[in-house]
């Protein structure tokens, strides 16, 4: 192996030396404030080193495999997590760093990422199960990061006992699939496969395990009460950077290692589509908590990425991708905005939000934008990609599935007024007063804002995305 081969993990390497740099760093500095800049700067500069260009190909006997498609992937999850990052600097700072704990908070995120870096460029089961862990525990002291609080520790219990089960199932699932073949190898594996009941239940249980970390029905008991215990940060990449990577490698072994199951792959995706878009929907109705409302919201959402899976063709790779890249921006921005207001008062309720645009207008108008988006409204990204998905399940003629995304879709739209209605239609007296957002925040809006209206009107990133759709 030469050094050329050895850079087609480029984006592993360098995640790595931050990672490294970053342990260093904590041993010593005194300076923890100052450790959180260094942080931002170090995956800045990842982030940036990223979208240089980069080889196909694949490393140890095809464990590792890198294409276009899957680089370009990772770069959105860069972005993401570098507004997570930013959105949390503030609180990081006036928190965290009190407890001498900021520097784990980045080292552990950024090991979730390193994992799932190797879960999406996997070419095989064993590499792929080594980065599901990776991208998994990492995540379960983030999510009880708040140790303090009793909510906090409790999330981080049901998250790690149910992401255990979860692995245990996913990785009974891959035995029974190299049960019926000999091979863990992604390409072998499609050659050998064929149809038999053995491998149906195999995959069974392995789409189980992913379907805990896209937070499918009946897979998704654990998103709500997770999602508002956990620091709003850590909810915000469970929503987004982990459910992402995991749509990402569930759709590559879909469409390429399971192609022998395509009818059966297709009638349990329409199934889990349906109760997934009807149970996130009407649950997110009941909601008064703003992070329980978008966990509910993030279980619909999952729903509707189905829709793209079940089109198993290029046009199915390429609607899933564009939608999953909107779907980052815009919840970063709908979490960073109820961050932002959790941070300067402590209020996460809707109720809380009456007479908000009055006394915090841009804020609102962040939060409108998001729920536009997540609500599919046009002229805003969410629609173009809502749109692209219902067009990918109706290419394979599913168009009762399409007609119940519809209505879906109708239905979240009234939660999402219901918020909006609050902050620009309702008064109160004792409505949260006018705040100043620190720079770090306000540039992770900024950049999160202008990812949801970039990616829906400047139409040649859909036609790049398209391009690289192919497996």
């Amino acid at each position: 192996m030469n050094l050329e081969n050895f850079l087609l993990m480029r984006q592993e390497l360098v995640l790595l030396a931050v990672i490294l740099l970053l342990v260093i760093g904590e041993i010593f500095s005194n300076n923890k404030k100052g450790l959180v800049n260094f942080a931002l700067a170090l995956f800045t500069i990842h982030t940036v080193v990223g979208f240089l260009p980069l080889a196909e190909g694949n490393l140890f006997g095809g464990s590792f495999r890198t294409s276009t498609l899957m680089h370009m992937f990772k770069n959105v999850l860069n972005v993401g997590v570098l507004i997570i990052i930013l959105q949390s600097a503030d609180w990081i700072k006036d928190k965290v760093v009190a407890s001498n704990k900021s520097t784990e908070f980045f080292i552990l995120m950024f090991s979730s990422l390193l994992g799932m870096y190797y879960m999406i460029s996997s070419g095989d089961f064993l590499m792929f199960y080594l980065g599901l862990e990776l991208s998994a525990l990492p995540v379960a002291a983030l999510v009880a990061f708040e140790t303090s609080k009793r909510i906090s520790a409790e999330a981080g219990i049901k998250f790690i006992f149910s992401a255990g089960l979860a692995s245990g199932t996913s990785l009974f699932g891959v035995s029974l699939l190299y049960a019926t073949t000999g091979t863990i190898y992604f390409e072998e594996f499609a050659n050998i496969i064929s149809y038999s009941n053995l491998g149906v239940l195999g995959f069974v249980f392995f789409f189980a395990g992913l379907g805990f970390k896209i937070s499918l029905v009946p897979f998704h008991f654990w998103t709500a009460d997770v999602y508002e215990g956990a620091p709003i940060g850590v909810t915000s990449y469970l929503s987004v950077i982990s459910k992402g990577s995991a749509v990402m490698i569930l759709m590559i072994i879909l469409f390429t290692v399971m192609k022998p199951f395509e009818l059966v792959t297709q009638n349990m995706l329409y199934i889990v589509a349906v109760a997934t878009m009807f149970i996130g929907n009407l649950f997110a109705i009941r909601q008064q908590n703003m992070k329980r409302l978008l966990a509910f919201s993030s279980i619909a959402q999952a729903g509707f990425i189905l829709l793209g899976l079940i089109s198993n063709d290029q046009l199915g790779v390429a609607t899933v991708v564009y939608f999953v890249s909107i779907y980052v921006f815009t919840n970063l921005a709908a979490f960073g905005v109820v961050q932002a207001i959790s941070l300067k008062t402590g209020k996460e309720n809707i109720d809380d939000y009456n007479g908000l645009y009055r006394t915090n207008p841009k804020l609102s108008m962040v939060m409108m934008v998001a729920l536009f988006s997540l609500a599919g409204i046009p002229p805003v990204a969410g629609f173009f990609g809502k749109f692209f998905l219902f067009t990918a399940a109706a290419s394979q003629g599913l168009y009762l599935l399409v007609f119940i995304a519809v209505v879906n879709a109708t239905i979240s739209l009234y939660y999402y007024l219901l918020v909006i209605r609050a902050m620009f239609l309702r008064k109160s007296e004792t409505a949260i007063p006018y705040f100043k957002s620190g720079i770090y925040m306000r540039l992770g809006l900024i950049i999160a804002v202008a990812g949801v209206i970039i990616i829906g009107l400047y139409s040649p990133i859909y036609d790049y995305i398209f391009e690289l759709s192919k497996f």
